[in-house]
């Protein structure tokens, strides 16, 4: 399984959260996990909120609406 390090490093450099690397996400936080993994995960929300990753969840969300 992949660190919430390596999986964010991924979708940096995409440009795109799948749902498949959100739900591997969810998993990941619900464990124990360490500074290099959190700092990551909070780099992945900021890119979120400013744009700079599409989800594809909410892609998906705004089809079915």
């Amino acid at each position: 399984m992949n660190s919430i390090h390596e999986i964010v490093q991924q979708v940096l450099t995409t440009g795109y959260l799948s749902v498949n690397a959100e739900e591997q996400l969810r998993r990941l936080l619900a464990t124990k996990y360490g500074r290099e993994d959190f700092c990551a995960f909070m780099s992945l929300q900021q890119a979120a909120m400013t744009g700079r990753v599409k989800q594809e969840s909410r892609e998906l969300r705004c089809l079915n609406a």
